[in-house]
């Protein structure tokens, strides 16, 4: 049986490296085509030199022929990028799975308020179908258009999620405090992300209001069935990769069994891991996985449930999870080329 073909446009950032690293280990997978305007007839492995021995493909024009040809096509790329490109490769017949935030958002004038442009294919947002393969299995499985759920976003829906689809909590009044990664910024320099400007401390940002808060609240409310309110508090981790999530909600209905609540829910998730009560995931649990770990407790057993999510940002957050997704649109078991170990220490 022929193998897909795929494609990555923009393969020079972090999330497209990681893209390649486990598109070049998916046995159903052979990748054609890896572009980058700045990189164009550069061997990726003098970029990459992981890749050595693993990808013997050169970076390409945009507009490479090879693109063309390919089933499936990754957008590894800022926001505003896909947009432009997606409707003619949705006309050519041609799988798209978007990292970018382009079509996150159903409506297209928050879009734009978030963004500050114009969104040049509002027609495609209600297609889009949400990258989050714990809630969007079925959805997935038959569309054509992915929109991957955000790294921040991954980690606090996952830890959501069973409270609010089971009505336990007081939606208008969540609260998740989470921290990431400095790859999390992507690869262009930024002075503020340098390491002896990052290192050895810890930082909020964004209090004000973050590009993934109006992701969050619609997603979140979707799950709820009515519109949540969130408080979104992120932070910058002096550590190359990793979220950590920290959830807090207060209880309003009845449930003598919190633990069995998340158990039950993700039993046959093959990428969320229960931890044990009392046992706390750590960042390091993750690394390079595609895995989420979470761990749920009710401190002195009063009315405030915290959960403790973790994901690498650039994986289950990012790569890993656009693999997840194509996996489930082409029909092959959903953990092809995403088993790695996390790498510890």
């Amino acid at each position: 049986m022929a193998k897909v073909r795929v494609g990555i446009v923009g393969g020079t950032g972090y999330t497209g490296v990681e893209l390649v690293r486990l598109l070049v280990q998916h046995p159903e997978v052979d990748l054609v085509a890896l572009t980058s305007r700045a990189e164009a007839g550069r061997k990726v492995a003098d970029l990459y030199p992981n890749l050595r021995d693993r990808c013997d493909l050169a970076f390409s024009e945009p507009d490479d022929p090879s693109l063309l040809a390919c089933d499936v096509v990754f957008f590894a790329t800022p926001h505003n990028v896909a947009m432009k490109s997606v409707p003619d490769m949705l006309a050519r017949g041609q799988k798209v799975i978007d990292l970018s935030a382009d079509f996150r958002l159903r409506d297209a004038s928050q879009w734009s308020h978030w963004y500050n442009e114009v969104h040049a294919a509002p027609e495609l947002l209600e297609q889009a179908v949400y990258g989050l393969p714990e809630r969007n299995r079925n959805a997935i499985a038959k569309a054509q258009l992915v929109a991957c759920a955000g790294c921040y976003p991954t980690a606090v829906q996952l830890g959501f999620m069973p409270l609010l689809e089971s009505n336990l909590v007081d939606s208008a009044h969540l609260i998740a405090n989470a921290a990431s990664g400095v790859s999390g910024a992507g690869r262009q320099p930024n002075v503020a992300n340098l390491f002896a400007e990052m290192s050895d401390s810890f930082k909020a940002y964004g209090v004000s209001g973050h590009r993934h808060l109006p992701e969050l609240e619609q997603e979140l409310g979707l799950i709820n069935g009515s519109p949540v309110g969130l408080t979104f508090v992120p932070h910058l981790l002096p550590t190359i990769r990793g979220i950590h999530a920290t959830l807090y909600a207060t209880l309003v209905g009845d449930c003598d069994d919190i633990q069995s609540l998340f158990e039950d829910r993700y039993r046959e998730e093959p990428f969320v891991d229960v931890l044990a009560p009392g046992d706390y995931p750590q960042t390091r649990s993750v690394r390079g996985s595609n895995h989420c770990r979470i761990a749920v407790a009710r401190p002195q057993q009063r009315d405030t449930v915290v959960v403790m999510s973790v994901i690498d940002n650039l994986v289950k957050g990012a790569s890993g999870q656009a693999v997840q997704c194509m996996n489930i649109m082409c029909g092959f078991p959903e953990t092809a080329g995403l088993t790695g170990i996390a790498m510890m220490p």
